[in-house]
């Protein structure tokens, strides 16, 4: 999509793994490489993780998992990652949720269309795979990891999604699909188009979103319009959701919170990740 394309350095050649992807990837997606020197990393100290495969029916989907060690009923946060996948920056983000006291999980939501961080050319990377991961199978895939997560030390009555881009609109998304979402932090993903031709936009969903979400979007991202965002916000106040919040950075990029990229804008990422963590607690995920 033109908002990821813009944010990245041109890619190299297209390459792709032809098999269904069975493990998280290590490292960082082939897109995103070099990656930057600003590139945060969190230790494991005190914490389990690493990659756990979550049933899905008769599908093992990989997934990577953080949390604080030895401890049990954890209220549970679903990662939602960017179209690289389940990449390092994406684990990082759940080992930096665990060290705030949550069992954070990324589920692997592409696996079974291709390895998306085997990718160097994007548009082939969204159409080949990105594109054919339908809302119905992601919020399948996303209950399952709930389940999963309840049964191995996380309360569900304590669940909140967070995620960025792909997975900004996959956080929104999923807030339309589980009424019992407990709160929802979306990070700059589109509101008014889709990756997938046959699903509805989040603000054709808008009616269906009952939840507390925060918005973190940059004003300067050429492919989600602020407009498209005071459209949604209109949409959810006349169907009753008055307690999203939406938080919108000046002459900031998409990709902001991307350490990892050349779109990292510290102080932005820095606010936005201190709201993120002050709206679960508030809302009553902590």
């Amino acid at each position: 999509m033109k908002d990821e394309i813009d944010s990245l350095t041109p890619s190299r050649d297209f390459s792709r793994r032809s098999f269904v992807q069975t493990t998280v990837s290590s490292g960082f997606a082939a897109a995103v490489l070099p990656v930057t020197a600003q590139t945060i990393t969190t230790d494991t100290a005190g914490l389990e993780a690493g990659p756990v495969s979550i049933p899905v029916g008769d599908f093992q989907m990989p997934a990577y998992r953080a949390a604080p060690a030895g401890r049990k009923n954890l209220p549970v946060v679903l990662v939602a990652c960017e179209i690289f996948g389940v990449h390092e920056h994406i684990a990082d983000v759940c080992r930096r949720l665990a060290k705030q006291g949550y069992l954070a999980i990324a589920p692997e939501l592409f696996a079974r269309h291709g390895d998306a961080g085997a990718y160097t050319d994007i548009p082939k990377l969204v159409s080949e795979v990105v594109a054919k991961a339908a809302d119905a199978q992601v919020n399948g895939d996303l209950d399952a990891t709930v389940a999963w997560a309840a049964a191995n030390g996380g309360d569900p009555a304590k669940l909140a999604i967070t995620g960025f881009c792909w997975g900004g609109r996959t956080t929104w998304s999923y807030a339309a699909h589980n009424s019992r979402l407990t709160a929802a932090a979306a990070w700059y993903g589109p509101v008014a188009r889709n990756y997938n031709a046959g699903d509805k936009t989040v603000i054709e969903r808008a009616a269906s979103i009952k939840a507390p979400v925060l918005a973190l979007y940059g004003a300067a991202d050429g492919g989600i319009p602020v407009e498209t965002l005071t459209q949604l916000e209109a949409a959810l106040k006349a169907a009753g959701n008055t307690k999203c919040e939406f938080v919108v950075y000046p002459d900031t990029p998409h990709g902001f919170y991307a350490d990892y990229r050349p779109s990292y804008r510290k102080a932005a990422a820095d606010d936005a990740w201190a709201r993120a963590l002050a709206w679960f607690k508030k809302c009553g995920v902590a």
